[in-house]
């Protein structure tokens, strides 16, 4: 008879994927300079920019800055490739968030290239994106992100990036 191992208490997971994330966040400086955040439910992220006048590039409009919304887009992607990426180990434990402290953090994607769609204005009020890995292997991958305010049917912008992968020792 083989014994199964008993199953983590949910608060201990929830627990290790919050500090896990949260860690990632720490990890880029711009995040906290713009204010970002990141939500999660099970493996899915939604990131928020919270509205801040030192994010309008347009004060006649108003407008949110398009190197603001270019920069949101992106954190969105590098954040979303990585915790898809890391998933694993912070499912099994091997993911130590404490990392950050001792400067062990794993390498993030670095940028190839990244095309942003501006589709309309970004107004003055809270941002949310998501992103969608279309692809991910070893060496490359390729994601795409949506930005949108009040309607998630109406992206304000969009974009797709294509990332060097870190490598993965071991």
């Amino acid at each position: 008879m083989t014994l199964r191992k008993r199953p983590e208490p949910v608060q201990v997971v929830k627990q290790r994927r919050d500090a896990a994330l949260a860690a990632l966040v720490q990890g880029v400086p711009y995040i906290q300079f713009l204010g970002a955040q990141f939500d999660r439910r099970g493996d899915e992220l939604t990131a928020l920019l919270p509205f801040d006048d030192k994010l309008i590039g347009n004060p006649m409009l108003p407008a949110i800055h398009g190197g603001v919304t270019a920069a949101f887009l992106e954190i969105t992607a590098v954040i979303c490739l990585s915790w898809a990426t890391l998933w694993e180990e912070i499912e099994q434990g091997a993911f130590n968030p404490d990392a950050l402290v001792t400067g062990q953090m794993p390498r993030l994607p670095k940028t190839i290239t990244f095309t942003v769609d501006y589709l309309r204005t970004g107004l003055p009020r809270d941002a949310y994106a998501r992103a969608q890995v279309n692809r991910s292997g070893r060496r490359y991958a390729s994601v795409h992100v949506e930005a949108w305010q009040d309607n998630h049917a109406r992206p304000f912008a969009q974009a797709t990036g294509h990332f060097l992968m870190p490598r993965r020792d071991g």
